[in-house]
């Protein structure tokens, strides 16, 4: 058993295509670590491939937890990860091996670090009702539902933000309670500040967007379409969050014939880049405890940091 003091971790997060996996693979390697999955996207199994998920062989080099554990029907919130994060955290902890928390989601992370607010689960058939709505009335109408009965949360949302109102209009048709309510109840963080070492990697601008493109070419080749064409083919709810995995959408335009391949593969790796300058932001305002630094540099640093 390790003499490792229990609340040492290590917490590396980043925009997509950074480079995260595979330096927290090497110092899973090097410093007897457990890689546990903190990207929102990668929990899935039916997406491998476009969710960039590590390959057989890379998790057969270090343990690896929470990847491809849930099903695309299963609508998986912050939550719900917490809940599975906390108890894969207290058996690495009694193996007396290193945590390294690794992953873009930034709510993820957040919710380790401060902790996350307390909204119980929402029935499945509030939640049906809920998208039936929706569609039928449009998101418009169900601000102003929403804003008669939690006007907090209306304020905040732009009238055209599908997901997060139907999010507000479930919790309060669901638990009887505003979402407002729910947030006052937080739970506490996973992890205490002693001990923590948070990175974010930060590569240049140009070199990640260039990456970025070449990884979705390079994920049509090697089977995301085939993984898209098997999910569209379960007439899912298109709310679900692996629904709006980026490239899903496109992809399932381009299965139906309404757009090229080459104009599915524009649109993905548009949202791709759009959604790593949202990750910069999100970092930079939210969590400013992590420490921002190139992959190379982050690379030097956690070399010598557990040892």
């Amino acid at each position: 058993m390790s003499s490792r003091p229990d609340n040492r971790a290590l917490l590396i997060a980043g925009p997509t295509a950074s480079g995260k996996s595979a330096l927290a693979l090497a110092v899973a390697r090097a410093r007897d670590g457990v890689v546990i999955n903190t990207d929102s996207m990668q929990v899935y199994r039916d997406l491998r491939v476009l969710t960039a998920r590590p390959t057989a062989d890379e998790q057969a080099m270090a343990p690896h937890r929470l990847y491809g554990t849930v099903d695309a029907a299963v609508n998986f919130s912050a939550g719900a990860w917490v809940d599975a994060a906390r108890d894969v955290l207290a058996e690495v902890r009694e193996q007396g091996k290193l945590p390294i928390f690794i992953g873009g989601s930034g709510l993820y992370f957040k919710a380790l670090t401060r902790g996350l607010s307390a909204v119980p689960p929402v029935p499945d058939a509030v939640r049906d009702d809920v998208r039936v709505r929706l569609e039928r009335l449009g998101p418009e109408a169900l601000h102003a539902e929403l804003a008669a009965r939690d006007p907090v949360s209306a304020a905040k949302l732009n009238l055209r933000d599908r997901t997060r109102i139907a999010r507000a209009l479930e919790v309060i048709e669901g638990t009887g309670r505003a979402l407002t309510d729910w947030h006052s109840d937080a739970l506490p963080p996973l992890l205490p500040p002693d001990g923590v070492t948070a990175v974010f990697l930060a590569p240049d601008r140009d070199e990640l967007y260039a990456r970025i493109d070449a990884r979705f070419v390079r994920m049509l080749d090697e089977g995301a379409l085939d993984e898209v064409e098997a999910l569209a083919a379960r007439r899912l709810d298109p709310l679900l969050p692996a629904m709006k995995a980026h490239g899903v959408p496109a992809l399932i335009r381009y299965l139906r014939g309404e757009i090229s391949r080459e104009e599915a593969c524009v649109i993905g790796q548009a949202d791709t880049r759009h959604y790593s300058k949202r990750q910069f932001t999100w970092f930079r305002h939210q969590l400013p405890e992590f420490e921002w630094m190139t992959p190379e540099a982050a690379g030097a640093k956690l070399d010598t940091a557990f040892a």
